[in-house]
């Protein structure tokens, strides 16, 4: 009777082990998983500045990128894809008088790269962390009252944190939650044949201070 309580329980704990590994591998990726994504950033503001008089002035400034990305699982933890970049932002500065005078200045961006991502904790079944490297070529163009002043071509390699929390087995919201290390070279060239180069390397290594302090989002889905 002992022997047979002993499989009993035995039956019991193997079966209820697979039950729980088996939840935990429907939220996640694995080997041959293709993973399309879109990270979504924006802003918006306004400034007035007033004195006893009256507003002097208003500045108005937005901006907007979206990222999406494509990457294919060559094993259960990293992917390699692609990656597209679009984005325009605007300054709109408005002096008030008789009558008001308004200049806008206005940017628009696109980029292309390629990148690698890897999948190093699980933070429970739902909540998956990664480093991702990637290697990315821009263009930049940017106008005053629709007089093109500059262009800028644009080089960067870059390694960024972020995690996955998957709402159902297909989808996943993104957080991008910090760039830790990265290098950008930029050429700009100005009306009148002027030319600059600048380069620069940036590293944000004690990000955890600024934890949910997150520039982009998005959402994930997997085939």
């Amino acid at each position: 009777m002992k022997k047979v309580l002993l499989s009993a329980v035995a039956l019991v704990a193997f079966t209820f082990a697979n039950a729980q590994e088996g939840e935990a591998k429907e939220f996640g990726f694995s080997k041959g998983n293709i993973m399309l994504e879109g990270n979504l950033g924006f802003s918006s503001s306004t400034k007035t500045n007033s004195d006893n008089t009256g507003d002097l002035d208003e500045t108005k400034t937005s901006s907007f990128e979206f990222n999406p990305k494509a990457g294919y699982f060559v094993t259960d933890k990293l992917a390699v894809g692609v990656e597209l970049m679009v984005g325009s932002g605007k300054k709109e500065v408005t002096v008030f008088g008789t009558p008001n005078v308004t200049t806008e200045d206005t940017n628009n961006s696109f980029g292309a790269g390629i990148f690698a991502r890897y999948y190093f904790l699980e933070l429970g079944q739902r909540f998956k962390t990664y480093a991702e490297a990637g290697l990315g070529f821009g263009s930049k163009k940017w106008e005053s009252n629709g007089t093109e002043t500059r262009k800028d071509a644009n080089f960067g390699l870059g390694i960024d944190l972020g995690i996955n929390y998957f709402v159902t087995k297909k989808m996943a919201i993104n957080f991008g939650l910090a760039n830790v290390l990265g290098f950008n070279s930029t050429k700009s060239e100005f009306p009148g044949g002027d030319e600059t180069v600048t380069s620069g390397v940036n590293g944000n290594f004690n990000i955890f201070n600024n934890f949910f302090d997150t520039p982009t989002f998005g959402l994930t889905y997997k085939f």
